[in-house]
């Protein structure tokens, strides 16, 4: 009988692995099922974790994105109008576009038909569906809802694709304007300066401090600019190693959370992707230390992820989420509040989706309001800077044709 190597999350959120002897991946599942687990991932003990690690560096993922949210759209409907599930993924062969996608849609049928639950089979694709997503789909098929998790998963990846958008297509104006604006500083100041410098030396003109000092910033950027386009660079490759490290990754994200304005927006955000993962995974009957042992992961910031990995050992001994939550005082308190109220209500999830909706609306706000701002503020910047060059270059020409008529 083969050796399989499992990961777990028990009833009360805590992370567990260790080895089984089953006839089947299939049968592995259950009986991990059976003793209350939370099955995570699950291998043959013989398949090295090392290769499989580089197997998933090496592979793009062929479901991502707006693909992942229409397959598993297009699969809840498929149940839900009766179809089997081998059917069903049958159907959905002719879907995609590139093959590594049909070629994965293929081995998720064949394992399905072998016998294999959806959530196994998924698994099997080595990190091709997220851990979440596995998740998710094994509480359905445990609680027999596929169909409706199914449904309720792409409304979640629809919601998580749309702000994640949103967040990017905000930042995308401002770094391009902030790249041109940087573009044309150093073509001015590289190029068109020092013209007026070789100008003025000629005329052995006596020229004032301001027009001096811009005139000696033109000739270091001609001389400089590749350096002053290296060593951003440069900092920015340290600052990516750096934040590797996860003690300088949790300073760095408590810093953040520090800062005036960019503190706050990324708290709404980070708030209204963990209410969206946890009220999603009680709704299909996730136990709620399972929930944040897997919410915590979707979390983009360390400080907060911190935060709910403490909250969770004080779940586990009794106290309340938004009690938990409250102690380091990161998350917002219109967050807090409202999951105490889901608490005391009964209805924890259904609250933990409306405080992803308000939070969601309010990070799409601040973001428009950002974004409103900063656009004027570059323009007007980048017209104050070259209208100080412009006059450092041209008050000069002026007085020595004053002087001349």
């Amino acid at each position: 009988m083969p050796v399989y190597r499992y990961k777990v999350l028990n009833a009360r959120g805590e992370a567990l692995d260790g080895r089984m002897e089953a006839a089947s991946e299939q049968e592995l599942v259950q009986r991990l099922q059976e003793q209350g687990h939370l099955p995570v991932e699950t291998r043959l003990a013989s398949e090295g974790g090392d290769a499989r690690s580089w197997r998933t560096l090496m592979r793009p993922k062929p479901f991502a994105g707006q693909r992942l949210v229409q397959f598993t759209q297009q699969l809840a409907t498929l149940l839900g109008a009766g179809q089997p599930l081998d059917r069903a993924l049958t159907i959905l062969l002719d879907q995609p576009d590139d093959a590594a996608a049909r070629r994965t849609l293929v081995e998720v049928r064949d394992a399905v038909r072998g016998g294999s639950p959806l959530s196994v089979a998924l698994e099997r694709q080595h990190g091709t569906f997220e851990r979440l997503y596995v998740n998710m789909v094994r509480a359905g098929e445990a609680g027999g809802s596929l169909q409706e998790t199914l449904q309720r998963l792409a409304e979640y990846l629809e919601r998580s694709r749309a702000l994640r958008g949103r967040v990017v297509n905000a930042l995308i104006y401002p770094a391009i304007l902030l790249l041109m604006v940087g573009g044309s500083l150093l073509f001015l100041l590289g190029y068109v300066v020092p013209q007026f410098a070789a100008m003025y030396e000629s005329l052995d003109a006596t020229l004032p401090v301001f027009t001096l000092i811009v005139l000696s910033i033109g000739e270091f950027v001609r001389d400089w600019w590749i350096v002053l386009l290296v060593v951003p660079a440069l900092l920015l490759w340290w600052l990516d190693r750096r934040l590797r490290d996860p003690a300088f990754r949790l300073r760095f994200d408590e810093r953040l959370l520090g800062v005036r304005v960019a503190g706050p927006l990324v708290a709404k955000l980070e708030t209204a992707r963990l209410a969206r993962t946890l009220g999603t995974l009680l709704r299909n009957g996730v136990p709620l230390m399972a929930a944040l042992g897997i919410g915590r992961t979707v979390l983009g910031n360390r400080a907060l992820a911190a935060d709910v990995e403490a909250a969770a050992e004080e779940v586990k001994g009794g106290a309340g989420l938004s009690g938990a939550l409250a102690r380091n005082k990161r998350f917002p308190r219109l967050a807090l509040q409202m999951i105490q109220v889901g608490e005391e209500s009964g209805a924890l999830d259904a609250m933990l989706l409306k405080t992803a909706d308000t939070f969601e609306q309010d990070t799409a706000q601040a973001l428009d309001r950002m974004l409103a701002a900063l656009v004027p503020v570059i323009t007007m910047g980048l017209a104050l800077i070259v209208m100080v060059v412009i006059l450092a270059v041209l008050i000069p020409i002026y007085d020595l044709t004053n002087v001349i008529g």
